[in-house]
């Protein structure tokens, strides 16, 4: 006879078999910075069409995102913070218990080792102070969804070409999706090849939202 604790684990375990793909993790966790239709989660993924929608379907199925229908296109977001708690969650249970997370995150410099991080409340209270510039180094349409006040929209692809419009006595601090999203570790490993002093925020806009910091909306702040 299945008890009510067999029922739970099989509902459980439904998260489990979703999240069991490399794909729907980082479609997770670009879902968790903006929504998106699935033209666009095609694009920036790389991934057919036909492939990204089922995998989309998926993970709706397993109530890890939501969706809406403006005329024939539909939109993707994540079903809640809850949504970007796991994906942080996971990152870190993988970053303690296997070595070959923690060889990849040293591989990219983003062990701690190489990169300073400043706190979140650290960088308000120096944007505050204009003491700061602060680069959001996610795509535009990441940016446009919720970003740090003040903080300026330069794509990574875009920032070796623009680097005269940085000013180089002033300190820069680079955010992305996170603390496993490589953006910010590599524009940070440009900046001071580059002559720039650059640091990384030590997580990115899910953790900031979630600590219930400012977000501004929109174009550039």
């Amino acid at each position: 006879m299945t008890s009510e604790r067999d029922v739970l684990y099989e509902q459980l375990v439904r998260i489990g078999k979703v999240v069991a793909h490399p794909r729907r993790i980082e479609l997770l966790e670009l879902l968790c910075q903006a929504e998106r239709s699935v033209e666009a989660i095609a694009v920036a993924t790389g991934l057919p069409l036909t492939t990204a929608s089922t995998h989309l379907q998926l993970l709706r199925q397993a109530r890890l995102v939501e969706t809406r229908r403006e005329g024939t296109r539909v939109y993707y977001r994540a079903a809640g913070d809850e949504v970007s708690r796991f994906v942080r969650a996971l990152g870190d249970l993988g970053r303690d218990r296997l070595v070959e997370v923690q060889q990849v995150l040293a591989d990219a410099g983003m062990d701690g080792q190489e990169l300073e991080h400043v706190t979140r409340t650290e960088l308000l209270a120096r944007v505050q102070r204009g003491e700061v510039v602060v680069l959001d180094v996610r795509p535009t349409e990441e940016y446009a969804a919720g970003h740090v006040p003040g903080a300026r929209s330069v794509p990574l692809a875009e920032l070796e070409a623009r680097l005269d419009e940085l000013d180089p006595a002033t300190e820069i601090v680079a955010y992305c999706r996170g603390p496993y999203c490589l953006l910010a570790p590599e524009a940070v490993s440009l900046l001071r090849s580059s002559g720039f002093r650059a640091r990384c925020l030590e997580d990115g806009m899910p953790e900031w939202r979630q600590a219930g910091l400012p977000v501004a909306v929109g174009g550039e702040a």
